[in-house]
């Protein structure tokens, strides 16, 4: 007998166990068992040759009539062409290889019988004859006697499609599952006897058979049912182990000061909160009230108003005698939060100044770039707690930079960081740990994974403020060519009105390869000419598309007193143009920018589009935004960028970037499913079964933190946890 744990070479020796350890990174017996089927065939109905059409999938039985071979002319190697009939018409199976290597030659030998499975394809003789074909089709043989009863069974039968690797094809994969389950030894249900039967599920022996070789559909989802619950169950129980970990971890409380900075602030704020920025807000100062770090997400839509949320929580902070660090991913968005956080502040940011408000604190801005004696003024300022409230870029994850007492750690578009960075500034506290609040507008898939999972304690602002205009988004197509000639008249027509415009492309284009590039997409619908570059793109518009107007250039290559120079110009209506790579994703404020014209639309990412669509519409002008694409209709591009048309939803967004990318894997880094720890389980279609697991694991935590009372769960959690994982944990 085998146990999970044992190596593959013990069990289908040494020459199968390399490949699969190779092609498919499995090891062990556990291993192989959770490489389940990527999909269950179902070979159906026989039908007639007469029939077939190109593309079906058919099982077909008929006689062989003729075998030939003939070498292949424009390539080495064999094809062997087998000849069928069944009364109605000819079918030919194709198989491709060396001479003498085929098993088919053996079996199929004019006269006999037998079921062909597969997809239908045709090709034109030079006689002009159509001639239809399985390539490499399954078979069976059947004698004569017995072909009804056997073409029914074989009809019937549910074949189990694994994934693959080099020189192990599907069968062979699964005649090695099937000898592991004749003689694999599982020892005791890991999951709790009375949750099983409470959940009416099957034993784990039972559920590995259902999925690997089941003889009924129902015994098929049953298994599923069984082995999606142990995914779910076993990561909340991993989660819920980290909640109550986390709930013991000492953080400094910061409960709201009556008649503090914050009062202050809300009776110079010169328009009315939302309901939902109240509510949310009433969140965030509970949770900052106890002795227990906070971990919030604080979703809204682009201009939903988080920032001023963001805010007042750092003034609540600041009133407990505390810092807010407040850590934004560029130069350009640091800058904007710190002229945003300093004129919403006015005198209350003005602390020892003449001027400056009796509660006031100062607000100091750290970045990379700055020189050594605005550089050691910020260093200073955060290390003696002057600076009550400290922006900056990854310059503040730095070990030179100190605070004086670290309350709270705000994280601007947390995709744009990793777990590394943001654990780094939790630790410049000494004897706890910061408050945590971290803001997007379209949370990457992981993070809904996280929310859903119950890991994040989440805020929605599904709330525009009063006075902010829609965004309307269109996609500009290959097939519509006049839509883009639209598209330069309607920046001229704005323009014209005295409105300003952004155009985004993917590449700054003097070299690939340049600073703030967009990374090439993956060629999920094949080979792609190379992405446009704002420098490639600057000549036309001067010369030609949009010669007369005013245009700027920003990009990452630009030093930062050029870039804010830029920004400065923009802002004060001097440019009508703002031609730009993605520098101006997030944070860029310009109440006057209308249009919204992002070229090679599908090179970016459903979370980068929405961003830089929020940059319009920032006023009480409504905006445009104009998707200028070269993906055809159908492809996966342009249903994602038709997708991002239809919605400015930032949720319905992020779920769409799920489906397509998958959750990553929600106890380690990685940000798409590659690596996820999840082999069945879906957050698209199984979040009752999560947030039901969630229930049941919490309160199994709850009475046994340890699992001193579940040993066989203990193991299951102590194998999905790898060192990596269970650090990674601890950081976030």
């Amino acid at each position: 007998m085998a146990n999970l744990d044992e190596p593959l070479q013990k069990v289908l020796g040494d020459k199968t166990a390399k490949v699969l350890a190779k092609g498919l990174d499995l090891h062990t017996v556990g291993d192989l068992l959770h490489h389940y089927p990527r999909r269950h065939a179902h070979r159906g109905e026989l039908t007639p040759l007469n029939d077939l059409q190109d593309g079906e999938h058919v099982t077909v039985m008929a006689e062989v009539v003729k075998v030939q071979g003939r070498s292949l002319t424009r390539s080495p190697g064999y094809v062997l062409e087998i000849t069928v009939t069944d009364g109605t018409g000819e079918l030919r199976l194709s198989f491709f290889g060396r001479k003498g290597s085929f098993v088919p030659e053996r079996d199929l030998s004019p006269g006999t019988r037998g079921l062909f499975a597969g997809k239908i394809s045709s090709y034109n003789q030079r006689n002009g004859k159509v001639v239809r074909q399985l390539a490499h089709p399954q078979y069976k043989v059947v004698a004569a006697s017995d072909a009804d009863r056997a073409a029914r069974e074989w009809a019937d039968e549910i074949i189990p499609i694994y994934p693959t690797t080099k020189g192990l094809d599907i069968d062979a994969i699964g005649k090695s599952v099937g000898l592991l389950l004749d003689q694999i030894d599982l020892g005791a249900d890991p999951m709790p006897d009375d949750l099983r039967r409470r959940r009416g599920m099957t034993d784990l022996k039972s559920a590995y058979e259902g999925i690997h070789r089941p003889k009924k559909w129902r015994e098929l989802e049953v298994a599923k049912d069984r082995l999606k619950w142990d995914e779910a169950f076993v990561l909340q129980i991993a989660l819920a182990q980290r909640r109550l970990a986390a709930a013991a971890l000492p953080a400094k409380p910061r409960p709201a000061t009556p008649g503090g900075l914050l009062d202050a602030f809300d009776e110079r704020l010169p328009f009315d909160l939302t309901e939902g920025q109240r509510e949310v807000g009433t969140e965030i100062a509970a949770d900052l009230s106890v002795e227990h770090p906070m971990h919030r997400l604080l979703q809204g839509d682009v201009g939903a108003g988080k920032t001023v949320v963001a805010l007042r929580a750092m003034l609540q902070v600041v009133d407990g005698g505390g810092q807010a660090a407040l850590l934004a991913p560029t130069e350009v968005l640091a800058q904007q939060h710190y002229r945003s956080i300093t004129g919403m502040l006015g005198e209350l940011a003005q602390a020892g100044q003449i001027g400056g408000a009796e509660q006031a604190t100062r607000v100091t801005l750290l970045t990379g770039s700055q020189g050594a004696k605005a550089r050691k003024t910020a260093l200073l300022e955060a290390a003696s707690g002057s600076a009550g409230i400290v922006v900056g870029t990854h310059a503040l994850l730095q070990d030179q930079v100190q605070f004086a007492d670290l309350g709270l750690v705000v994280v601007d578009e947390q995709h744009r960081f990793g777990v590394e960075q943001r654990d780094a500034l939790r630790e410049k506290v000494s004897g706890g740990r910061p408050h945590v609040l971290v803001m997007t507008a379209t949370p990457i898939p992981r993070t809904v994974a996280m929310t859903v999972f119950g890991d994040l304690e989440t805020s929605v602002l599904g709330q525009l403020p009063a006075g902010r205009a829609q965004i309307q988004t269109h996609v500009v197509p290959p097939e519509k060519p006049a839509f883009l000639a639209r598209t330069w008249e309607r920046i001229r027509e704005e323009a014209g009105q005295g409105r300003q415009i952004y155009i985004v492309c993917p590449r700054i284009g003097e070299q690939e390869g340049d600073e703030g590039d967009v990374p090439a997409a993956e060629a999920e619908d094949g080979p792609r000419r190379s992405p446009l570059g704002i420098m490639e793109l600057l000549p036309r518009l001067e010369g030609e598309l949009l010669a007369g107007l005013r245009i700027g250039v920003l990009h990452g290559k630009l030093h930062p007193d050029e870039k804010d120079a830029v920004m400065r110009r923009f802002a004060a209506r001097e440019l009508d143009v703002l031609l730009a790579t993605t520098v101006i994703e997030v944070g860029v404020d310009v109440p006057n920018a209308t249009v919204m014209v992002i070229m090679d639309a599908d090179r970016f990412g459903v979370s980068q589009l929405h961003q830089l669509r929020g940059r319009v519409g920032r006023g009480q002008l409504h905006g445009l935004c104009l998707l200028v694409t070269d993906a055809e209709p159908g492809s996966k591009s342009r249903e994602r960028l038709d997708a991002v048309a239809s919605t400015t939803d930032g949720f319905k967004l992020s779920r769409l970037d799920l489906e397509q990318r998958r959750e990553g894997d929600v106890l380690g880094a990685a940000q798409a499913g590659r690596s996820s720890s999840l082999r069945l389980l879906t957050l698209q279609d199984d979040e009752k079964v999560i947030l039901a697991a969630r229930e049941e694991a919490t309160a199994l935590v709850n009475a046994d933190p340890e699992l001193a009372g579940h040993p066989g769960l203990a193991a299951e959690l102590a194998a999905l946890l790898d060192a990596d994982r269970t650090e990674y944990l601890e950081k976030t």
